[in-house]
């Protein structure tokens, strides 16, 4: 028998070697331990990789709303934040997919929308191998943590953030 699925689901994508790739792991990182002190066991599942897969498609099964997470360069912002939709391309046939494609082959393989997935994307600069990340990403990650836990908490926020 399968344990029910979690509703909610933050896959966070990134190289935890690379410097500032690492973000969107430690994101994941913190928001689990978070969501654990607030005794949201069985609400929240979250998954780590380093990057986007046509596999993950599957691990949207179920779930009510996805945050999709990554370092991203040239925000001018800490963070920003926006709406995500199926979209063919993105390298389907690639090593590696933008979250519109895991949403679109979520869409062919079910015959229906994918659930309400979000982008929390944050602020990355460093990405040499073998570095930890920068004094200012980290600055960065805070205030995205702070607005993922709220997301997590389910209260009401924009759409399109960003910080």
């Amino acid at each position: 028998m399968n344990d029910p699925v979690a509703p909610l689901l933050v896959l966070a994508w990134g190289n935890p070697s690379r410097g500032d790739d690492a973000l969107g792991p430690l994101l994941a990182e913190r928001l689990q331990v978070h969501a654990e002190a607030a005794s949201m066991a069985g609400r929240v599942e979250v998954l780590t990789d380093f990057q986007l897969q046509v596999e993950h498609a599957l691990d949207l099964v179920g779930r009510e709303r996805v945050l999709f997470v990554d370092a991203a360069l040239d925000l001018a912002e800490p963070f920003t934040v926006r709406p995500l939709q199926a979209a063919r391309g993105g390298g389907i046939g690639s090593h590696a997919l933008a979250p519109e494609a895991v949403l679109q082959v979520y869409e062919d393989l079910h015959g229906h929308a994918p659930p309400a997935s979000t982008l929390l994307a944050i602020r990355a600069s460093a990405f040499e191998l073998g570095t930890a990340p920068s004094a200012e990403a980290l600055a960065d990650l805070d205030l995205a943590i702070a607005w993922a836990c709220r997301w997590l908490s389910g209260e009401p926020i924009a759409e399109e953030v960003s910080a």
